[in-house]
C-alpha cells in the first residue's frame, strides 16, 4: 500500500449534516491496521455521533472489511484477513478496568465512529486490539450487524443468568429484537415476544417464538395470563426505549431479571416496590470488546442465526441513516461501498 491514500467517506460535518468527501490517510501509527471496508451496518448508536459527537467525524461501528496494511508493531493481524470492528475502539491499558482485563469499560471510552473515524467510508484505520476475525461462513452483509447489534443481545442473554428451559421475553422486534429471538431459542430458552401492536406477530412466530404479546394491549391480551400461568419471565430483555418497560415487573418471575440494552438518557419507569415484591433486578449490558464479537460471530455460525438485511450504497448513507431512525425496519440496514 502506497501512502498517501485517498478515499471516499461520508462525514458528519456538523450536527445532523452529512457530506460525501474525499479524505486522505497519510500513514499508519505502529499499532494501527488499515481496513478496506466491504460492509458497514447502520446502527441506532450512530446517532451519538451524528447528533452529539465532535464534528467533523465519519460515523459507523459495524464494519466488515479486509486488511490492506498493518503498522510496524502489529502482531495480531496480517494483510488479506477479513475482520470486523464494532463500538469498542481501543483501550488505554492503564486504567483500573484495563488492568482487570475489562477493556470494554476502559475509562478512555475509545469508540469506533465517535472518538476516531468509523466505517461510513471506503477505508477504516483501527487499533489492532479493536478488530475481530470474521468466520468464512458469514457474508460481509450478514456479519456487519453482529459486531454491534448481535453481540449486544448475545452478551445480554449469556450474562442474564438465564438457564436452558427458562422463559425469556424479548421486548421489541426490530433490528436487535429479531436477532435476540433467534439467539434466545438457540440458547434453549422458552421465548416470548413483547411487541408494539400486532404488525410483526407473524414474523415473531415464524422465527420460532412460543408466545406473542401485544404489549400496548397488555390489559386485555390473553398472552399475559398465559405467561403468568407459566410462572412469568425469568428474564425480560428489552431492545426498546426505556418507557416501554413500564408494567414489565407484572410478568416477571420471582427472582427474575430485567435487562435493557438501550443507550437512551430517558429514565426507566419502574418503582422499587414493583421489583421488591418479585425480588427482581434490573441490569444493563454493553456490546463488549473484540473477543466478545468473535464469540457472537462463532455462535451465529454454529447455530445458523441469520439477519434480515437491506442494503444501500455508501453514497446514500444519509438516506439509510434516516430510514433506520424511523424504526420501521424488521431487520438491519447495511451500507456497501462500491468496490474498485
Amino acid at each position: 500500500m502506497v501512502f498517501p491514500l485517498k478515499y471516499k467517506a461520508v462525514v458528519v460535518v456538523s450536527k445532523g449534516k452529512f457530506e460525501l468527501q474525499e479524505k486522505t490517510i497519510t500513514h499508519l501509527e505502529p499499532n494501527q491496521v488499515l481496513v478496506k471496508v466491504l460492509a458497514e451496518g447502520v446502527c441506532r448508536g450512530d446517532e451519538v455521533c451524528v447528533e452529539f459527537g465532535h464534528h467533523p467525524r465519519v460515523p459507523g461501528h459495524e464494519v466488515i472489511g479486509v486488511i490492506e496494511e498493518v503498522g510496524a508493531n502489529v502482531h495480531l493481524w496480517k494483510k488479506g484477513q477479513r475482520v470486523g470492528a464494532g463500538w469498542f475502539g481501543g483501550r488505554c491499558g492503564d486504567c483500573p478496568s484495563c488492568r482487570k482485563g475489562d477493556f470494554a469499560t476502559c475509562i478512555k471510552h475509545f469508540t469506533t465512529g465517535l472518538t476516531h473515524d468509523g466505517g461510513y467510508a471506503e477505508y477504516l484505520v483501527q487499533p489492532q486490539e479493536a478488530l475481530a476475525l470474521i468466520p468464512s461462513q458469514l457474508s460481509n452483509e450478514q456479519a456487519a450487524p453482529i459486531v454491534c447489534a448481535g453481540v449486544t443481545v448475545f452478551g445480554a442473554l449469556r450474562n442474564s443468568g438465564a438457564k436452558p428451559g427458562d422463559i425469556v421475553a424479548i421486548q421489541g422486534l426490530g433490528g436487535l429484537g429479531h436477532i435476540a429471538i433467534q439467539y434466545s431459542l438457540k440458547m434453549g430458552f422458552k421465548t416470548v415476544v413483547l411487541g408494539r401492536g400486532t404488525s410483526k406477530k407473524e414474523e415473531a412466530l415464524r422465527l420460532g417464538a412460543h408466545l406473542f404479546i401485544d404489549w400496548e394491549e397488555r390489559k386485555t391480551d390473553p398472552g399475559v395470563q398465559t405467561l403468568k400461568e407459566w410462572g412469568g419471565a425469568n428474564v425480560i430483555l428489552s431492545t426498546s426505549p426505556p418507557k416501554a418497560l413500564a408494567g414489565t415487573p407484572d410478568i416477571l418471575a420471582v427472582n427474575g431479571t430485567i435487562v435493557t440494552v438501550s443507550g437512551s438518557h430517558e429514565h426507566i419507569p419502574l418503582s422499587p416496590l414493583e421489583l421488591l415484591v418479585k425480588r427482581g433486578k434490573v441490569m444493563t449490558c454493553i456490546s463488549g470488546s473484540s473477543i466478545d464479537w468473535e464469540d457472537a460471530l462463532k455462535f451465529t455460525v454454529l447455530t445458523g442465526v441469520s439477519t434480515q438485511i437491506k442494503t444501500y450504497p455508501l453514497e446514500k448513507a444519509e438516506e439509510a441513516y434516516r430510514e433506520m431512525l424511523k424504526g420501521d425496519n424488521f431487520g438491519r440496514i447495511v451500507l456497501v461501498p462500491s468496490q474498485k
